[in-house]
């Protein structure tokens, strides 16, 4: 299971980690998989060709997103990506949990 890990501080997203593998279907052919990295990746992309509001980290375990700086863009893409993923886990809720939103 995908677990995407939402942890807030003042009621602000501080820091987004996202870890496991859906489990839907083998290496190459999960579509959820493939759902949750193409989100996850267009999201830090745009993100970063703003402004470097966020630091990523991934350990080959764990993707972690942590907003250095809010403002209006980062803010309406980061909750546009959680909405995003959310949609994903409606569908396939045994493939991935999305916590603490």
């Amino acid at each position: 299971m995908i677990k995407v890990k939402i942890e807030k501080k003042e009621n602000q997203i501080e820091c987004i980690k996202i870890s496991g593998h859906s489990g839907y279907a083998e290496s190459g052919y999960d579509i959820v998989c493939s759902a949750v990295s193409s989100v996850v990746t267009t999201s830090i992309n745009a993100i970063v060709s703003f402004k470097e509001t966020i630091k990523v980290e991934d350990d080959g375990n764990v993707l972690e997103i942590r907003i250095l700086e809010y403002d209006d863009i980062t803010n309406k893409l980061i909750h546009n990506m959680i909405n995003l993923l959310k949609e994903i886990e409606k569908q396939y809720k045994e493939n991935i949990k999305v916590e603490g939103e």
